[in-house]
C-alpha cells in the first residue's frame, strides 16, 4: 500500500471510489483493487484453486470489472458483484479442468437468487475486516505494532503484562477510520439481529 492509496482508502466509501474510477482516476481504481483483492483471493482458496489459477481468476475478474464499471448500477453493491463474479469464474475454471467444485460452492453464481450466498457474504465480511485491520496496523507506531504482533502470536500473554500500552494500542487500532466503520456496522447489525459471538473478532477487543 502506498501512502497515497492508504489515505484515499481511509477516507472514501466504495461509492466514491467507483465514481472516481469511472472518471479515470487510477488512484481510486488501485484502492478498489487493494481493498477487495483479499475477497477475490479468499473465494479462490475456498474453491481450492492453486496460486496460478487464483491469479488468473483475479485477473479475469478485475478486467471484467474494468470493462463493466460504467454499467454497475448499484455502486454500494460492488463487493457483492465481485464476490459473485469470482464465484462464477472459479466455477468456470474448475469445469474447464474437469474438477468438482469444493463443498459449499456447488451452485453456479447465476443460479443464486438475490446475490451472493451466505458463505460468500461471510467471505466478503472477513475480507473487509482483514483489509481494515491490515491498513490500521500499518498506521500504528512501531511500538504498538510490536506489541500487537506479540499478542497475536501468543494470545495467552496476560493482559496485565503489557500494562497500559496494550489498551492504548488497541484503542488506536479501533479508532482507525476503516476499523471504526466496521465496528459501528457490526454493533448496528448486532442490535438489529442479536447473534452472540457473531462480531467478536473486532468488537471484543
Amino acid at each position: 500500500m502506498t501512502p497515497e492509496t492508504g489515505a484515499m482508502g481511509d477516507e472514501l466509501l466504495v461509492t466514491d471510489l467507483v465514481t472516481r474510477a469511472r472518471n479515470g482516476d487510477k488512484q481510486a481504481w488501485d484502492v478498489l483493487v487493494e481493498r477487495y483483492a483479499p475477497l477475490v483471493w479468499s473465494i479462490c482458496r475456498r474453491h481450492r484453486l492453486g496460486s496460478a489459477e487464483a491469479s488468473d481468476v483475479g485477473q479475469t475478474v478485475w478486467l471484467r470489472l474494468l470493462d463493466e464499471l460504467a454499467t454497475v448500477r448499484d455502486q454500494a453493491a460492488l463487493p457483492g458483484w465481485l464476490a459473485t463474479a469470482a464465484t462464477r469464474e472459479c466455477g468456470r475454471v474448475l469445469r474447464a479442468a474437469g474438477r468438482q467444485q469444493a463443498a459449499g460452492y456447488m451452485l453456479d453464481a447465476e443460479d443464486i437468487p438475490g446475490g451472493p450466498t451466505g458463505m460468500v457474504q461471510h467471505e466478503l465480511r472477513m475480507a473487509e475486516r482483514n483489509a481494515a485491520l491490515r491498513e490500521a496496523f500499518t498506521h500504528l507506531p512501531p511500538g504498538c505494532q510490536q506489541l500487537i504482533t506479540m499478542l497475536m502470536e501468543d494470545p495467552s500473554v496476560p493482559a496485565g503484562s503489557a500494562g497500559p500500552d496494550r489498551a492504548r494500542c488497541l484503542e488506536r487500532l479501533r479508532g482507525y477510520p476503516a476499523v471504526a466503520a466496521l465496528i459501528n456496522a457490526d454493533r448496528a447489525a448486532a442490535s438489529a439481529s442479536p447473534r452472540p459471538g457473531a462480531h467478536a473478532s473486532i468488537t471484543a477487543w
